[in-house]
C-alpha cells in the first residue's frame, strides 16, 4: 500500500487542486511516480494507492 496522502502546508500552492501525489515533478513526471517506480523495479507489481484530499487528480494520473 502506498499512501496517497493529501494537502500539505508546505506545499500548499501547489496543492490547492490537486493531491500531492499528483503534484508534477521535472515536467514529465508526478511524485507517486517515484514509489511506483520502486514497487516495480522490487517486482511488487500488486499495489494499492490510498487517497483522501483531492483524489480526482491522482485517480486520473495513474
Amino acid at each position: 500500500m502506498i499512501m496517497g496522502g493529501g494537502s500539505s502546508e508546505s506545499l500548499s500552492v501547489l496543492t490547492e487542486i490537486r493531491a500531492e501525489p499528483a503534484v508534477p515533478f521535472g515536467g514529465k513526471f508526478r511524485l507517486i511516480d517515484f514509489p511506483l517506480s520502486n514497487c516495480v523495479n522490487s517486482e511488487i507489481y500488486n499495489v494499492a494507492v490510498l487517497t483522501q484530499y483531492r483524489p480526482y487528480s491522482l485517480n486520473n494520473h495513474i
